[in-house]
């Protein structure tokens, strides 16, 4: 969990260009797939940012659901500690939806604002997340729609006034800006962004979102696999633990074999167990088919 806690990375120029669109009153939401919280830290308003699959933001029990203190879920990842709740005991997880949950109800309330912009902006993504995906269609079909990304995705470029910007999406936003004169502003921004020494320029993420996307499915699950571990441990730690009065013990452990006791790890003999025996017409036998063995084949962050 510590390789995507947010604290590790540090925002994008994409993501700056992001809090120029809000501080120019331009932005009316910022649908995300990433959980990394970047768009946050690069300082767009809360309020303005859904996010499809959750974040760190927030954490709760998953028994009692109980909210859980930042600065100590921090705490816990930073010692690889597991939270516990301080109500119920329970474990505790981050905000985030798992590949088996369904996107939160902030996304899903916020799906209608799609059909009022006046201009849609993509950057960034495959979209190959169905619920996800399908926000670039939710849009007003008189409404241009932008593609900043490495490659063509979708339907995007079958409608009339769709733009497609393809390149690296820092270098097409650095230029975009330019050419609308916000290219310092942005630079402004950008550098705002810069805390710390240990803080990593996260370069890449946007023009990989596909890899990367791979990458938080395979975390998310991992985070997923442990808590239920964990859950597990916990409750075999914390249940009584009670003798198996069904045991055999001493003579009892002995086999019984007519009615006489046999003791244990003795073959029992044709004297202990006779089998009379039995003719069996030729014509009733058959060979049995060899056995076969068969085999089960299993099949296997941007924004708007």
């Amino acid at each position: 969990m510590q390789a995507i806690y947010p604290g590790k990375y540090r925002p994008t120029l994409t993501h700056s260009f992001i809090r120029l669109l809000a501080s120019r009153r331009l932005l009316h939401k910022c649908f995300t797939q990433n959980i990394d919280t970047l768009e946050r830290r690069a300082g767009v308003p809360n309020f303005k940012v859904v996010e499809v699959r959750g974040s760190f933001t927030s954490q709760k029990c998953i028994d009692c659901h109980e909210p859980y203190d930042d600065a100590q879920m921090k705490e816990h990842i930073r010692n690889k500690e597991v939270a516990h709740c301080e109500k119920c005991g329970g474990l505790v997880k981050p905000g985030i939806a798992f590949s088996d949950e369904s996107p939160p109800d902030e996304f899903m309330r916020a799906i209608p604002s799609v059909g009022m912009a006046d201009l849609l902006i993509i950057v960034g993504t495959s979209l190959t997340m169905p619920s996800f995906a399908s926000l670039a269609d939710s849009a007003n079909p008189l409404c241009p729609r932008v593609l900043i990304n490495l490659d063509k995705v979708g339907d995007l470029g079958q409608r009339a006034d769709d733009v497609l910007l393809l390149g690296k999406c820092d270098e097409v936003i650095r230029d975009l800006c330019k050419e609308l004169g916000w290219g310092q502003e942005l630079m402004t921004f950008w550098e705002e962004t810069r805390i710390d020494e240990d803080t990593t320029p996260k370069e890449s993420i946007i023009d990989n979102e596909a890899e990367l996307q791979t990458k938080v499915d395979d975390l998310v699950s991992k985070i997923g696999t442990a808590l239920a571990l964990d859950q597990g441990q916990e409750k075999l730690k914390n249940e009584p633990k009670t003798e198996d009065k069904d045991k055999p013990t001493g003579e009892a452990e002995a086999k019984i074999v007519q009615g006489e006791k046999l003791p244990v790890g003795a073959v029992p003999t044709p004297e202990d167990n006779p089998v009379s025996k039995v003719d069996v017409e030729p014509s009733l036998c058959s060979d049995l088919p060899a056995n076969q063995s068969s085999s089960r084949r299993e099949d296997t962050p941007g924004k708007l």
